[in-house]
């Protein structure tokens, strides 16, 4: 049994259905991959990583009455094949590649949803069952196709515009990779046109082809092999004229280059210091807010929709993913906020640690929070007031 039956089991491709789900614009419900090679030029897959490498650090939580039984699984490994690391690098990847990502979910013998897996169809239709039910219906490259309900999947996607449930593709990003792959290869043919020298030689008098491809091969040996040492070429009167051909690579300049790069950039969303690991707080924090957070939302969204129920969710139980972004900030910046937080009982002993990269204190001593005495919550102070008057009232009573 491979993967794709342990994933969707039997294959539910050929359910009955009614025909497509009619949506409001006239476009069909059907997603096709076209992205291939966005991910194959190194420009694009450098800022694709860059967004996917800091989206696999993001931490889940699970909270509510049914969600702490989920968060070791969450925070470790999201399925049998993948860690929570690998899944969240490659959901994030295959997003940034086609603008739309399927999670699909992987359930116990119970049919319970403990896990998710992201799937990469190479096209996706939106159908109606018979049932009445909406079914997303996989074909995957393989050839082998499958279909699982709507409301059991997890979809993450951006760029969606005419179409209702699925992005449009990134032909925007097609004429900047059409100048990619000509730089490309101007530059590779240039190298392979200059390491071999090259003559163009008119011979004085008429010959027969035959003698003419002779002499080319006698001309080639005497004076282009590696026997002639001395660099020096010598022709007799037979030859009219002979010119060295120079090769020169097609190269774009330096602010044409620029300008590429930046419409990657801008494209995806990152910046060159991203790109290098060269950021500093504030550029980290930018990046975060528009970028990573983003994705952090959508799939708490999508794994709290596929995990727990609509009576599950009223009872608080949600699926979170965050980031501690203070391990970015200087250490001024993490020294002062824990100084600020600490005392405030906002942050115990171990998320102190945490902000400064140190492991956790042995037995659980750094969980317990701390506050300054100087300050008290309007409850403990209603409550002293309290005790002091009703010790007033004993007291005057005995009077």
């Amino acid at each position: 049994m491979g993967l794709f039956e342990k994933i969707f089991g039997r294959p539910q491709a050929d359910k009955a259905v009614s025909g497509y789900f009619q949506t409001l614009t006239a476009y069909s419900p059907v997603f096709t991959s076209r992205a291939g090679g966005i991910y194959e030029a190194a420009e694009t897959r450098a800022a694709i990583h860059a967004i996917a490498t800091h989206c696999s650090k993001l931490k889940p939580h699970s909270s509510g009455p049914q969600g702490k039984r989920l968060e070791r699984v969450l925070q470790i490994r999201m399925n049998p094949w993948q860690n929570t690391q690998q899944f969240l690098y490659r959901a994030a990847t295959i997003l940034e590649c086609e603008n739309i990502v399927f999670l699909v979910p992987v359930l116990n013998e119970r049919g319970k949803t403990v896990g998710a897996f992201t799937a990469l169809p190479s096209s996706c239709e939106l159908v109606e069952g018979l049932d009445g039910k909406l079914y997303l219906r996989y074909t995957f490259s393989s050839g082998k196709k499958a279909a699982i309900e709507y409301e059991r999947c997890g979809v993450l996607l951006k760029m969606q515009y005419k179409n209702d449930f699925f992005p449009e593709a990134n032909d925007a990003l097609g004429p900047t990779m059409d100048l990619i792959d000509t730089q490309r290869q101007g530059i590779e043919n240039g190298i392979k046109n200059a390491a071999a020298v090259r003559f163009l030689a008119r011979l004085g008098q008429s010959m027969r082809p035959e003698d003419i491809k002779a002499e080319q091969k006698r001309f080639t040996e005497a004076n282009l092999s590696i026997d002639n040492s001395g660099g020096v070429m010598m022709v007799d009167t037979k030859y009219a004229e002979v010119k060295q051909l120079e090769s020169k690579p097609f190269a774009l300049d330096a602010d044409q280059m620029t300008l590429i790069h930046k419409n990657i950039e801008n494209y995806y969303g990152v910046n060159e210091k991203i790109l290098r690991n060269e950021w500093d707080e504030q550029t980290w924090t930018a990046f975060y807010e528009g970028k990573i957070e983003v994705f952090a939302l959508q799939m708490s969204l999508a794994l709290t929709e596929m995990f727990f129920s609509d009576r599950e969710q009223a009872a608080g139980n949600d699926i979170m993913f965050s980031a501690n972004r203070l391990q970015f900030a200087t250490l001024r910046d993490k020294i002062q906020t824990i100084q600020q937080l600490f005392d405030r009982g906002m942050l115990n002993r171990d998320e102190g640690r945490e902000i400064m990269q140190m492991e956790p204190l042995p037995d659980g001593q750094g969980q317990e929070y701390y506050i300054r005495g100087e300050y008290i919550s309007d409850a403990e102070r209603a409550a002293i007031r309290g005790k002091k008057e009703k010790e007033d009232e004993n007291d005057a009573g005995e009077l």
